[in-house]
């Protein structure tokens, strides 16, 4: 599966557009997270633990955009954007949205 944030992919021609497809993920920050990243903030440095979060959450939610483009048989993906969201009580949760067209090259 090629993916790519550009409308287009160089070198190849868009035989059939699929349509829109998206994978969405919402994960829960743990307090133990919190409380280190809290002590990082005061302290300095990177965040490694809320970074890895970040990581898994984009991960899996172009995983699942991948799937949903493969069920309607294409093999790219065009003009991906990726959105980060913090939602519930206290911003205690990361949404991560990935979209894009699904093509035939």
């Amino acid at each position: 599966m090629v993916l790519s944030t550009t409308p287009t992919i160089e070198g190849h021609t868009i035989r059939e557009y699929k349509g829109v497809v998206t994978g969405e993920t919402i994960i829960g920050a743990n307090m133990f997270k919190d409380l280190f990243a809290g002590i990082r903030d005061i302290v300095g440095g990177r965040a490694g633990s809320y970074e890895k979060v970040l990581r898994e959450a984009k991960d899996e939610a172009m995983r699942e955009m991948m799937e949903r483009a493969q069920m309607l048989g294409a093999n790219a993906i065009v003009g991906i954007d990726l959105d980060y969201e913090t939602i519930g009580a206290n911003g205690s949760m990361l949404m991560v949205a990935a979209s894009g067209t699904a093509v035939v090259l």
